[in-house]
């Protein structure tokens, strides 16, 4: 099992993990963000390599936050450089058909990254304690054999479970929620709406949604207590300034990646001798 990365954004395993005590503005940010996000992309691509080679481990990156958070951006800010083939991006809209004629985890796990990739998913599994908690009413769609009152509990057990059994099994998980206030998640929908290129990005089911923030918050702080472990940690990233974010998230990743054991494949001496005959008949053919 990988360390993970001990720092003011870890959310703790004990369940003492409190909402309000966390800030959604950096204030230890400085105006070097966009050189050290630059910094950590270049390391980040170099040790990206040695997965993919090695083929030993998989990196799994979860993405979750309120609507204008910066998930997308972040995403696409810190996997710039990135190799693309050992990279796969997945987003989580509402279930379909299919996905609810299976267990919860289902979707999501068909789309876990194979050893040496890096996954992203952009909202995840994680949907079901959250926007599901915030609208029960969403279960009587979901054709459940029975609900019982435990069933939050229930889906943190699985949850924790599941991860655990893919951090036994090589995958590395870091999980980001993107901390964003209320306000600045306002502005940011003024923007889309004043921004003539933005406008697409508006939903009124977003702002719908918005209306809803204690109980997301409360189902987040309830969340993240219950699933912060050191197989799968959460870090609670301050999100109302986004180049902070973005630098803050990749500097997790790079750390994480400098902790892994990644090395090239080492040749056996058979593979050193077909090499120099190789060598020697491309010399010939030349």
């Amino acid at each position: 099992m990988i360390e993970p990365i001990k720092n003011n954004f870890l959310v703790p395993f004990d369940g003492t993990f409190r909402l309000d005590e966390r800030p959604t503005l950096d204030d230890r940010c400085d105006a070097d963000a966009k050189t050290s996000l630059r910094k950590s992309i270049k390391r980040i691509s170099k040790l990206q390599r040695k997965l993919l080679a090695q083929d030993k481990f998989s990196l799994l990156l979860v993405f979750q936050a309120m609507d204008a958070a910066g998930k997308d951006s972040t995403i696409r800010a810190v996997m710039t450089g990135i190799d693309p083939t050992g990279c796969q991006v997945f987003s989580f809209k509402k279930p379909s058909k299919l996905e609810l004629d299976h267990d919860f985890l289902w979707r999501s796990a068909i789309n876990l990254p194979e050893r040496g990739r890096i996954g992203i998913f952009n909202r995840s599994y994680y949907e079901e304690v959250l926007v599901v908690k915030v609208h029960p009413e969403i279960l009587g769609y979901q054709r459940l054999p029975h609900v019982p009152e435990t069933i939050w509990e229930d889906r943190y057990e699985s949850i924790r479970d599941h991860e655990k059994h893919l951090s036994r099994n090589g995958t590395v998980i870091l999980k980001f929620w993107l901390n964003v206030s209320q306000e600045e998640q306002h502005r940011r929908f003024l923007s889309r709406i004043d921004t003539q290129e933005k406008n697409w990005k508006f939903s009124h089911a977003d702002l719908d949604e918005s209306a809803h923030w204690p109980a997301y918050m409360a189902a987040y702080e309830q969340a993240l207590n219950a699933t912060s472990r050191p197989w799968a940690p959460w870090y609670a990233i301050p999100a109302d300034n986004k180049k902070c974010m973005r630098a803050r998230v990749a500097e997790i990743l790079l750390s994480t990646l400098e902790t892994m054991p990644l090395a090239y494949p080492t040749l056996t001496p058979d593979d050193k001798a077909g090499l120099d005959e190789a060598r020697k008949r491309l010399l010939i053919d030349s």
